[in-house]
């Protein structure tokens, strides 16, 4: 292997004429950072070796080729956007809220800028246009509107949704946002050392350790439990789990609270909050949520909302290894098959909500710097039969003005795909938090409804109408991009049924994916007009 070494911005380059695409030096960074090739250094400065990162390239354009055999040749690859880190897909306000099914923004920005390229051959959409999203979701479309400087309009069922993206695109005088968001952080933080003895949780850290330490020492442990000297693991932590909580079965009685006269009733928390926090947390939470209610301004209780429900769902009392997808409660210590010992699940939302305060803050901060003088109206409706221009005349008339004058431009959407995602139940604490109606029955393809014939028969009538009511509103030219893992080959049925024709398809593989050796699929941007 040669030594000739190129510094980041070099490699950047060279990158770029290797692939035909750019590649930035952030992205050269990135491949740094995280390892992906070796660094080195020339005279002081940071610098990659030519071959090694030809080696990289080359293996992701093996990669690729590999995709291509299994999903076709009109897999358009740079539509993965591969390239990109974590922190470019989730930027700014993107990263204010976890959401299961939302598209990244680069996706967005791809249909609706102004550039060119072999796949992308014409401009659809330009500055001061209008933008529909009928299934927003937690508004996606709608902020990459924003930045590229187009109105925009998103509808959706769930009520917790439009809280997200209400949140994601309303105007704040920061400096006020700052100061209220900092104080009921901290005062949040206040009744919580009041009420509850932080002493208990660093005390129980510390008998944990010590028992850890005699009973599941690493690494032997891990060792004894790969070689088999241990035959059965879970029986041999429940045991020690057994033993530790008799042998402080009086230091657990204490639990934790310090001055019972400050608790919240909570006769006033349901099931599903009873369930899947632990006590401490509950009271947390809800004095936070005593404190939202003295405040008058709707844009901000609304995002200090999305603070406080992005917390809950960090600090829901579940073990490590199920922290995606909720099986079943864990309030106290736990044998924990990830890391072979005995573990205890997040007691105090403190740490996370003042995390969360400041990333809010900045995030705001940052978007607001970015995103043009553009109307974004969210609507809480039914997009099969919700009238467009009488909602946004309700809450904006100089917009609903600009809408009847010239029509809405086109639609940039993704829909729930048949069976995979309750999008009411994913976001169950906050509905109960916040006290909010769920309209699960409205949803459309919902999981609990399965992938069955009759459950595609409805996803196929429900899509469909949903194309009809909305192209009401939607000038004659107009282009629709309906982003979808049309498995079932159900969009050209969809297409017919409303008036609309597919006058191209884009084919995307997906890799960015939480899931882990998941095989390799697309999905198809369909660019539908009316017929």
């Amino acid at each position: 292997m040669s030594q000739e070494l190129l510094s980041i911005k070099e490699a950047s380059e060279w990158a770029t004429k290797f692939l035909g695409r750019p590649i930035t030096i952030s992205n050269i960074q990135y491949l740094i950072q995280y390892a992906r090739v070796p660094k080195s250094f020339y005279k002081n400065n940071v610098a990659i070796n030519l071959d090694e990162l030809k080696v990289y390239y080359e293996k992701n354009t093996k990669k690729e080729e590999a995709w291509k055999k299994r999903l076709g040749n009109d897999l358009n690859w740079g539509l993965s956007f591969s390239h990109l880190k974590e922190s470019d897909t989730t930027k700014h306000v993107h990263r204010l809220h976890p959401y299961k099914g939302k598209f990244i923004p680069q996706l967005v920005e791809y249909f609706l800028d102004s550039h060119l390229n072999t796949f992308k051959k014409e401009v659809f959409f330009k500055s001061g246009e209008i933008i529909l999203d009928p299934f927003m979701g937690s508004g996606t479309t709608l902020v990459q509107s924003s930045e590229l400087g187009l109105h925009s309009i998103g509808i959706d069922i769930s009520d917790f949704n439009c809280l997200i993206s209400k949140g994601k695109v309303g105007k704040y005088n920061l400096s006020i946002l700052d100061k209220k968001a900092r104080d009921i952080c901290f005062k949040t933080r206040e009744f919580s050392q009041e009420v509850f003895d932080d002493s208990f949780d660093e005390e129980l850290k510390e008998k944990l350790n010590e028992f850890n330490k005699k009973y599941f020492p690493n690494p032997e442990f891990k060792k004894k439990v790969w070689k088999g000297v241990i035959n059965n693991e879970e029986q041999y932590g429940e045991e020690k789990l057994k033993q530790f909580l008799k042998e402080n079965e009086e230091f657990f009685e204490k639990n934790g609270t310090k001055d019972k006269s400050g608790l919240i009733n909570e006769k006033e928390m349901n099931n599903f909050l009873n369930k899947w926090f632990s006590k401490r947390v509950r009271q947390e939470l809800f004095y936070y949520i005593k404190l939202l209610k003295e405040i008058e301004n709707e844009d901000l209780k609304n995002i200090l909302r999305v603070i406080i429900s992005r917390t809950a769902r960090s600090c829901r009392t579940t073990t490590h290894s199920d922290l995606a997808t909720l099986t079943k409660p864990q309030i106290g210590p736990y044998y924990c098959r990830k890391h072979k010992k005995l573990c205890i699940p997040i007691n105090s939302i403190v740490k996370h909500l003042i995390r969360y305060t400041y990333d809010t803050i900045s995030r705001i901060d940052e978007f607001s710097r970015l995103k043009k003088n553009v109307f974004s109206n969210v609507i809480h409706g039914d997009s099969r039969k919700v009238n467009i221009f009488e909602e946004v005349k309700k809450k904006n008339f100089e917009f609903y003005k600009l809408l009847t004058k010239k029509k809405i431009d086109g639609v940039f959407t993704s829909p729930p795909y048949v069976g995979q995602i309750d999008y009411h139940e994913q976001h169950a604490y906050a509905y109960d938090l916040f006290n909010i109606p769920r309209k699960d029955d409205k949803e459309i393809g919902p999981l609990f409804k399965g992938q069955g014939q009759k459950a595609k028969e409805e996803y196929v009538e429900g899509i469909s109408k949903v194309f009809i009511n909305i192209s009401r509103f939607i000038k004659d030219n107009g282009d629709f991009f309906i982003v979808a893992n049309d498995k079932y080959n159900l969009y050209p049925i969809i297409a017919e049924k409303s008036g609309l024709k597919i006058v191209e398809q884009f084919k995307r593989p997906v890799l960015n994916r939480t899931e882990r050796d998941r095989q390799p699929y697309a999905e198809v941007i369909f660019h539908m007009k009316k017929k």
